[in-house]
């Protein structure tokens, strides 16, 4: 039986500041009312990343908002959250955070068809100034294409 709910969720400001250089998929650990307001889409990327301690990866500064209907057993909106890779992954990603200018965001969070709660994850590299005004030219050149091809 497929899982129903739609939920994914993407990090826009990751693609402005950031250069993705590679993405991984990873598992994450939740409480149960924690996966249940990602559901209702109560969550919030604002500087967000994610850190390697003693050779595991923690996701920092996710702010998942308490569950409305939750009792005293509520989460700890944020809080760190360990990240499920493999060995190999983490060890290639730790490898790759040690380039300066290299940092690991988080791009998207979803459900799988299994009802499990996912989080893609970006090697990053930050993008200059001029990279994000070359950013902003192009979206509004597509932008425009698009409207011109409706119009007619």
């Amino acid at each position: 039986m497929k899982y129903l709910n739609k939920t994914n969720l993407k990090n826009k400001k990751a693609y402005f500041n950031y250069e993705v250089i590679d993405t991984y998929n990873c598992g994450i650990c939740l409480f149960g009312t924690e996966v249940k307001s990602i559901r209702n889409g109560d969550i919030n990327f604002t500087d967000s990343y994610c850190l390697f301690v003693d050779n595991e990866l923690f996701l920092k500064n996710f702010n998942i908002s308490e569950y409305k209907f939750g009792n005293m057993n509520n989460h700890e909106a944020k809080r760190d959250r360990k990240l499920l890779l493999t060995k190999r992954e983490l060890k290639k990603l730790k490898d790759k955070i040690q380039i300066k200018g290299n940092t690991i965001i988080p791009l998207r969070i979803y459900i799988n068809d299994k009802g499990l709660v996912k989080l893609e994850i970006g090697l990053c590299k930050g993008k200059h100034m001029y990279d994000k005004r070359e950013s902003i030219k192009i979206k509004d050149l597509k932008r425009l294409e698009d409207r011109d091809f409706k119009i007619k």
